[in-house]
């Protein structure tokens, strides 16, 4: 027994400490704040990792405690560009993910997009036609079992970096993931976040 309640405090500390490097540091990657974490602890026995989850529970009881209205005014600043975002982007079907859309997003988090559409290329012609800057990359995702390359396509809002995933059409009824063992991403429609940002 006390093994395993030694265990849990373990966990605890470490979920505690990733939260705070996620919180000040701008860490977004869950695993790399746990690992850090773990280093920052003195644990070598990495099988005892807290979840994701328990690490969004200690960031919001983080920044609770040291940064709530710093926290919520700048929630609503990332979720103000998501929706001016979504609704230059209405054609394409844009969805929120990520850490804007649960809430979690620290002070150097960017919006994260995924478009879902026909016609992939649409999207790159589309910033062409408008003389948006953008900046291009690739990501991989696991659409079900499957593995995926899709282009991802990065645009500034005054001073905000949107992410912006572009993916096909039929995508958009497939649970898609970052990792095979990985959560499914959440994600969310316009009027969900409009919503959101007026809850905020």
């Amino acid at each position: 027994m006390p093994r395993e309640s030694g265990r849990n405090d373990a966990r605890v500390r470490i979920a505690h400490l990733a939260a705070r490097l996620m919180a000040e540091d701008g860490i977004e990657d869950y695993a790399l704040a746990k690992r850090k974490a773990a280093r920052q602890a003195g644990m070598a026995d990495t099988r005892e990792l807290p979840t994701n989850e328990e690490i969004d529970a200690a960031l919001r009881l983080h920044r609770q405690l040291y940064h709530e209205q710093a926290h919520r005014s700048r929630l609503r600043e990332l979720r103000l560009a998501a929706v001016r975002a979504m609704r230059e982007l209405a054609q394409f079907n844009p969805y929120l993910t990520g850490s804007v859309l649960n809430g979690n997003a620290g002070k150097y988090a960017d919006v994260k997009l995924q478009l879902f559409t026909d016609n992939v290329k649409a999207v790159e012609l589309y910033f062409i036609d408008r003389q948006i800057p953008y900046r291009t990359a690739q990501s991989r995702l696991y659409a079900g079992e499957e593995q995926r390359t899709v282009p991802v396509y990065t645009v500034d809002d005054q001073g905000t970096e949107i992410e912006i995933i572009v993916l096909s059409s039929r995508e958009l009824r497939v649970p898609l993931r970052t990792s095979l063992e990985g959560k499914v991403i959440e994600r969310a429609k316009l009027q969900v976040v409009e919503q959101l940002l007026a809850d905020t």
